[in-house]
């Protein structure tokens, strides 16, 4: 249950000031020798909903990182290297920009994925777990696992997992507090998640209600940053959780338009708004090691969960018990 100061957390996440940290404070040529990936990343079919990732992309262009882009389609992740590599004039240090196939309902995908990464290069400086959708009931990913928490936690960890050896080469020579881990919450963590966070009664069956198995997944990926933050800050990884703010991106496909246009009216924003999220939760100096495991509110601001249940949770042991019982459930099909 929300408390007054919760609800007056959620009306600063729902209108929140304008962004500090854009593209601005990332000059061309910053990002240079440095490599990043983007689950996600592919742009949206819809004309101006844009995801999130691909909008995170546009903005990390001129700055001439290496960057993958990954996703399960190749047309669409092909797609949105070629719309973002036409951009006239040319920046004068470019990114260069990799596909990736990953298919985070897939579990079968996750390895392969990372070790064709891995076959390319020897460090990843930051890893944005920014893929994740909302589903139907009676939903569940292609191994049988309910679909919010297969897909935006179980999948994503393995990946990350995967992925620690890199995250620890580029800790071992790069600027401290620089190499990180950037997980996506959501307002529905504050709004929708069930008690305590997660219910392992329910992840254990497929999709019930959509907004509370959303909202369970996505405090799972903070429950990851506060456990990824205890495990390998010693390694010099910072990992955090962000909301990137009430978008219009396609999570919104399958709701009804009224509702929708609703939304758009009164509190969606451009889905470049939450790449400025994620880029100040990625590049900012205001993130280090003196914040591992925080949770940054839109656009930009470190900022604690609303709901004193999840918030305490997460130190009680929950956090440890979803990512031990994720390893559980990818043992059985990788």
């Amino acid at each position: 249950m929300l408390t007054l100061s919760g609800l007056w957390a959620l009306w600063q996440q729902f209108y929140p000031p304008a962004p500090t940290f854009t593209e601005k404070d990332v000059g061309p040529g910053s990002q240079v020798g440095r490599v990043f990936i983007i689950t996600g990343a592919n742009s949206g079919t819809v004309p101006n909903q844009l995801r999130i990732g691909f909008a995170l992309v546009k903005l990390l262009y001129p700055t001439g990182a290496t960057i993958y882009l990954a996703g399960r389609s190749p047309a669409k992740i092909q797609a949105a290297i070629a719309e973002v590599s036409s951009v006239l004039p040319p920046p004068t240090t470019p990114s260069n920009l990799k596909p990736l196939l990953l298919d985070l309902s897939d579990l079968k995908t996750v390895k392969p994925a990372a070790e064709l990464f891995a076959a390319q290069e020897t460090r990843l400086d930051i890893l944005w777990n920014n893929a994740g959708n909302g589903c139907p009931p009676g939903s569940v990913t292609k191994q049988g696992l309910e679909a919010h928490i297969g897909a935006n936690c179980v999948a994503p960890l393995l990946f990350t997992q995967e992925l620690l050896p890199m995250l620890r080469a580029a800790a071992q020579t790069a600027t401290p507090s620089s190499v990180r881990i950037v997980w996506s919450g959501s307002i529905q963590i504050d709004m929708s998640a069930p008690q305590n966070g997660v219910d392992f009664t329910r992840i254990e069956k497929p999709t019930t209600v959509t907004y509370e198995d959303y909202g369970a997944s996505k405090a799972g990926n903070w429950f990851f940053a506060v456990e990824g933050a205890r495990r390998w800050g010693r390694y010099g990884i910072v990992s955090v959780c962000q909301n990137p703010g009430n978008l219009y991106t396609g999570i919104y496909a399958n709701e009804n338009r009224l509702f929708v246009a609703f939304l758009k009216r009164f509190v969606l924003y451009e889905a470049k708004y939450g790449a400025y999220t994620m880029l100040y939760s990625g590049l900012s100096p205001e993130v280090s090691q003196d914040t591992n495991g925080a949770y940054i509110w839109p656009w930009g601001r470190i900022q604690p969960i609303a709901r004193p249940d999840v918030l305490n949770a997460a130190s009680e042991g929950k956090a440890a018990e979803l990512w031990e019982w994720c390893e559980t459930q990818w043992k059985q099909h990788v």
